[in-house]
């Protein structure tokens, strides 16, 4: 065994169980900087296998450490404190608790060297944003939990057996790059995808996040999806089939984000949306398109939490959600219009913004393989990407008709939160070397070309152009939009109905029957064996004697034969 280091997340985790124990001022200060404790503790850790032991036989590697996980696991952690800032005064305790050990979970996944640590901290997430759930206190929440939850052990289960598959064959527990080839690396690919809300195993993302509380969906958009990016950058690099699976998550995120009134469910299915950029550039899987992918997961968490921010903050002041419902609050939220149109440019890849300096990567890696039709691709989703999260949240919410309603900008603590994530999309942008410096990978790569800057500034204003002819298409109405979650919420709970009805039914009549075959078998012990029956009288003396006389004679006689 060897011990160099404590696992960081293993830090977060005991770190968020001993919150509970501060009260007042104190726990408000306390409760942001422990994640930023353990973002200090991370950079302190030199590369290389720092804790190590076997387990039955199987080598286990908790903390490993090298730039792809270093940089995962410092999104991780300022993403945890700036979510606790956000929502310290407005959710329950328990919420950031639980934000925190699923926070804790996903470093933990970032550093393991193995199989089964990551096992076994992909679990811990699960049950800890069940938790974040949980505490949003309302019923939709607390059945939107449920749904979630068995989607995320049935991923865990896939994830097991394919673990177990893997080792079966001889390819032992250390997590290094594999390919989808056996049943064992198939099927942890799947467990993984699940994670990443590949479809068709994606509802589940945009039926439970916009149910949690406003700080919660914040903590739910940053860990899970982007620890599946994680684990399939380090797992499946060049998997031909994640390019794929990447561009139907693209457009299928893009196509129900447009439909969608609700603006928490926008935001929910383009987490799905730009998840497809990640796993595209993942498939593509050289070392451009890895660092891109990378460097995007590391951008969006950013970018989409600010959005989130600013969607959660109209909801905590107006208590609406529905685009319908809203419109006019620049006039009164400028400070929280003028952070979601900040959030919207950085996921447009609007120029100067971070998302511009990291999905550009993606494209160019399609470019440099000459991937053509993937270009384009990844180019109409761009634009795609401007009409719904670009400029429908923003339009719609902030400005289009007037609502009426004049909240203010949200309290101090939300509106820090949102100006810290704001400034890193610009600083971001401006100066990208400082991410590009944290990649796996060599960059060699300048985002601020003409020809680039000019393309994209074209795609942009082409894709602002159509959304404003097309508005009267695009203006939203109290639908519902229904997607594959209708089969688990709906289909599944009328065959479990069925199913709970008829075998109802059928127990009843089983136990009927059974009452009579037992009433029968009753009354014939009773005949016999009752106070009137043949083997209860009492016989004579002589009668008993004669018997005894008879058998003993049988015997003797056949005895002697």
């Amino acid at each position: 065994m060897t011990i160099d280091a404590f696992p960081p997340g293993l830090l977060l985790i005991l770190g968020a169980l001993l919150l509970p124990l501060l009260r007042g001022r104190m726990r408000e200060i306390v409760t942001p900087l422990l994640p930023l404790a353990v973002l200090g503790y991370v950079w302190s850790l030199p590369e290389g296998v720092l804790l190590q032991f076997e387990y039955l036989g199987m080598n286990v590697e908790p903390v490993e450490v090298d730039a792809l996980s270093r940089l995962f696991a410092t999104i991780f952690t300022i993403m945890a404190s700036a979510g606790a800032l956000y929502a310290i005064r407005q959710s329950r305790f328990v919420e950031i608790v639980a934000a925190f050990i699923y926070g804790g979970g996903a470093v933990g996944v970032a550093f393991a060297g193995d199989l089964i640590t990551i096992f076994v901290f992909w679990e811990i997430m699960a049950l800890a944003s069940t938790m974040v759930l949980w505490a949003a206190g309302t019923g939709k929440a607390w059945k939107a939990s449920f749904r979630y939850l068995v989607i995320h052990l049935l991923g865990g289960v896939v994830l097991m057996a394919g673990i177990v598959a893997h080792v079966q064959a001889g390819a032992g527990t250390d997590f290094t790059a594999m390919k989808p080839e056996s049943v064992g690396t198939w099927l942890i690919l799947i467990g993984f995808l699940i994670n990443a809300a590949a479809p068709p195993l994606s509802a589940w993302l945009a039926d439970a996040y916009p149910e949690a509380s406003p700080g919660g969906m914040v903590f739910l958009s940053a860990f899970t999806t982007k620890t599946a990016v994680y684990v399939l950058l380090r797992g499946f690099p060049g998997a031909e089939i994640l390019v794929f699976v990447g561009l139907f998550m693209v457009f299928y995120g893009i196509i129900y984000a447009l439909l969608e009134n609700d603006m928490r469910r926008i935001l929910a299915y383009s987490i799905v949306n730009q998840v497809g950029f990640m796993v595209t550039g993942i498939g593509i899987g050289t070392q451009m398109a890895l660092n891109g992918a990378a460097a995007h997961a590391f951008t969006h968490i950013i970018y989409k939490a600010l959005l989130l921010m600013s969607a959660g903050s109209v909801l905590h002041m107006t208590g609406k959600r529905k685009c319908t419902d809203l419109g006019g609050l620049f006039q009164s939220m400028p400070l929280t219009a003028v952070c979601g149109i900040i959030g919207a440019m950085a996921i447009s890849s609007f120029p100067l913004t971070s998302g511009f300096v990291s999905k550009s990567m993606i494209a160019q890696a399609a470019v440099d393989e000459n991937l053509a039709i993937i270009w384009f691709l990844l180019a109409a989703a761009s634009a795609g990407v401007f009409l719904h999260a670009g400029i429908k949240f923003p339009w719609f919410v902030f400005f289009q008709k007037d609502s009426g309603m004049r909240p203010k900008d949200p309290p101090a603590n939300m509106r820090w939160a949102m100006i810290l994530f704001a400034f890193l999309c610009i600083a971001i942008g401006v100066y990208p070397d400082a991410l590009y410096a944290l990649l796996p990978y060599p960059v060699d790569y300048v985002p601020y070309t003409a020809p680039h800057v000019i393309n994209m500034l074209q795609l942009l204003l082409f894709a602002g152009a159509a959304f404003f002819v097309c508005l009267p298409m695009m203006k939203r109405t109290l639908t519902i939009s229904l997607d594959l979650d209708w089969f688990y919420r709906k289909f599944f709970g009328l065959l479990g109905k069925a199913f709970t009805y008829r075998g109802t039914s059928a127990y009843g009549s089983a136990w009927v029957l059974l009452e009579k075959r037992m009433g029968r078998f009753i009354a014939r012990l009773y005949k016999h064996h009752g106070p009137e029956g043949v083997m209860a009288r009492t016989w004579p003396t002589g009668s008993t004697a004669l018997w005894v006389a008879i058998l003993l004679a049988l015997y003797l006689l056949l005895d002697y034969v």
